[in-house]
């Protein structure tokens, strides 16, 4: 034990020793998540909104107020032609082009039915919906007060029932999304720099040549492992405590669930993180080659984690490899034990997996390390 404490204090004193290390594990996590959680969103505003009222009547403009009311539209200008509303969507000038036809009030006053041309810049599909729902929500609600103004003394008689629908948001009331990505954001921090750090310590100490003298000494395998690694899980759950507090302080994310039990959770996922860092730093000879296989893997468990895509919307081969990656797992649980307050039986599931998991990637990395006796 007292050798295992001294390859600790020897770790932490390199460590603080290392100007360039310490903004890597203490500025950089903190700078990345009040970034990356007010610009990662998938929300769509400030949509380049454009017209052409072809009609000319105060239904028309009456139409048109309503999308430059909305928060979510900036309405940029109005068009003489669909050809140059055109051309100027091809120039990235604007994203939405709404043309009215003519006859837009005539058509709706005796016919109570006219059609309305939406021509969305596709280019990003995802935002492209998004935009048409917010088009089709807001060309409905004028068309509910449009009728309602419409009315007459014979449709009174047989006015159609109208049925509301009152939601109730759960977790996230306010539908900020910030609530959503900030757990998320959480994980990542915490999985890269811990996979980062293991994954170049060990190979740090190959480049400069003290690994060799360290193997040649009467210090045991699992001595050292334990001594390199473990200041590590330290700093893992360091990030983890400064994040949550920015989470709190900052964006107000609630922490409706058992903080122990995030910790509990945390302690091992990071087992597993420092287990792949090592099993990495065995087979790597320097430094940046054990940074560019980190980052390799770290970007594929980053994209099937479910973070930015949900699971479900994969295809099914790819959900069941998800099974094997244990950032899903973590983002699971933190969204989990944060917003909903679940329980240690509801993430017993994930724990488990996460558990063999740590067993599994810490046996392979202890097995390919190689000790000169």
């Amino acid at each position: 034990m007292n050798t295992i404490l001294y390859i600790i204090q020897k770790e932490f004193k390199q460590i603080f020793r290392n100007k360039a290390m310490l903004p890597i594990i203490f500025v950089l996590p903190i700078i990345q998540l009040i970034i990356l959680s007010n610009a990662a969103t998938f929300e769509v505003k400030n949509i380049k909104f454009s017209y052409i009222d072809n009609d000319k009547t105060s239904f028309s403009r009456e139409l048109i107020e309503k999308f430059d009311a909305s928060s979510y539209f900036s309405v940029q200008t109005d068009f003489p032609s669909t050809k140059l509303a055109s051309s100027a969507m091809l120039n990235g000038e604007v994203d939405v082009i709404l043309e009215i036809p003519q006859h837009f009030e005539r058509n709706l006053l005796k016919n109570r039915i006219t059609d309305l041309a939406v021509t969305i810049n596709a280019i990003d599909g995802a935002a492209a919906g998004v935009e048409n729902v917010y088009i089709n929500q807001i060309i409905q609600r004028f068309n509910k007060n449009a009728q309602t103004e419409l009315i007459t003394p014979f449709d009174l008689i047989n006015i159609p029932k109208n049925i509301v629908s009152i939601p109730s948001f759960w977790f996230n009331k306010t539908l900020n999304y910030k609530t959503f990505m900030v757990p998320g954001i959480l994980v990542i921090l915490v999985t890269m720099i811990t996979l980062f750090l293991s994954g170049m310590n060990i190979v740090r100490e190959k480049e400069i040549g003290t690994l060799e003298q360290i193997n040649v000494t009467p210090i045991k395998k699992h001595q050292f492992i334990i001594g390199k690694l473990f200041p590590f899980w330290i700093i893992g759950m360091g990030l983890l405590t400064i994040g949550l507090i920015i989470a709190k302080v900052l964006f107000n994310v609630p922490i409706v669930g058992s903080v122990g039990l995030m910790y509990l959770y945390t302690g091992i996922y990071i087992l597993v993180i420092l287990g792949i860092g090592l099993f990495i730093s065995n087979f790597t000879d320097t430094q940046q080659q054990a940074m560019f296989i980190s980052w390799f893997f770290a970007v594929i468990f980053i994209l099937m984690s479910g973070l930015f895509t949900p699971i479900e919307s994969m295809p099914q081969w790819a959900q069941h490899l998800t099974e094997f990656n244990p950032i899903r797992y973590f983002v699971e649980v933190m969204r989990m034990v944060m917003l909903k307050g679940s329980d240690f039986n509801d993430i017993l599931p994930q724990f488990l997996k996460t558990l063999f998991y740590a067993f599994i990637m810490n046996g392979l990395a202890v097995w390919s390390y190689r000790k000169i006796a």
